[in-house]
């Protein structure tokens, strides 16, 4: 791990109160909209606001609009989320539909997961307090000072013989037949 995770806010990567489960809640509190009335890197901000503010205000009641004017600034998004994040985002010499696509950017995402650090890739409101499953979970603790291979504990003797097994047996036998005969021809 590099010195710079050292700083970021830790966390899980949820939907906060299980959102979208029952019912979708805008993460989206409060965006402030700042722009100069005459600087030309402004163009763009001022055309957002006179052609689609008022339509964005009456399609997202749950988000508070504000707009600063400030004289000879360059425009600025600032996107404030109900978990306490701040995403600020230049707008300098973009244009009307860039805007509008980023601050639907703003509007859709939960606040800057960029600047967190995760602590696991999942995340459980309601843990296990047996603790996680693992192959050894269930089996007999006897396992741990036998010496095996005990037919206690295994099903080997259970399980018919493999191919192997039962050629190597008829081997074993055709080669104990083999020496019977030369024994009995050396005996006579």
């Amino acid at each position: 791990m590099s010195n710079s995770n050292l700083f970021l806010k830790s966390g899980f990567v949820r939907a906060p109160l299980q959102n979208g489960v029952g019912r979708y809640v805008c993460q989206l509190q409060r965006i402030v909209l700042k722009f100069c009335k005459s600087h030309g890197g402004s163009r763009g901000m001022r055309d957002f606001i006179e052609q689609d503010l008022v339509d964005f205000a009456r399609d997202n009641p749950s988000v508070v609009v504000y707009l600063k004017p400030r004289r000879h600034r360059s425009p600025v998004v600032v996107a404030e989320y109900l978990n306490g994040d701040r995403v600020w985002m230049s707008m300098q010499n973009k244009t009307h539909s860039e805007i509008t696509k980023w601050i639907e950017n703003m509007r859709t995402q939960q606040g800057d997961l960029s600047a967190l650090r995760l602590r696991k890739y999942q995340y459980t409101d309601h843990p296990s307090i047996q603790g996680p499953w693992t192959p050894f979970t269930f089996k007999n603790p006897e396992l741990n000072v036998a010496t095996l291979p005990d037919p206690k504990f295994g099903a080997n003797n259970r399980l018919p013989m493999s191919a192997t097994e039962q050629l190597r047996m008829m081997f074993e036998k055709q080669s104990i037949g083999s020496k019977e005969d030369t024994e009995e021809k050396k005996a006579e």
